[in-house]
């Protein structure tokens, strides 16, 4: 099964960026970033996406998650009753 493209919007300050930058790794999903805060053009497809002005925002193959949801994370990828890699 092919990953869905993952893009995370977000800013360098934000804690719940991190731990979802973090988690992406853990799991080795790919992910591309876009730093809303230096990129105000990406600050307005965050916003038209998700209608939110906070960050994280995620996009999962068109899903849209704002914050760091793990279960909706792990349901937009397909990963429902798959073990997920712990350290």
């Amino acid at each position: 099964m092919k990953q869905p493209d993952v893009k995370i919007y977000s800013t360098p300050s934000c804690v719940y960026c991190r731990l979802a930058k973090n988690y992406f790794q853990q799991q080795r999903i790919a992910y591309s970033e876009v730093d809303v805060a230096a990129n105000p053009k990406a600050a307005e497809e965050m916003i038209e996406k998700s209608g939110q002005l906070g960050v994280p925002v995620i996009d999962i193959g068109g899903k849209i998650i704002v914050g760091f949801d793990q279960p909706a994370i792990r349901e937009a990828l397909g990963l429902d009753g798959i073990q997920i890699h712990r350290k």
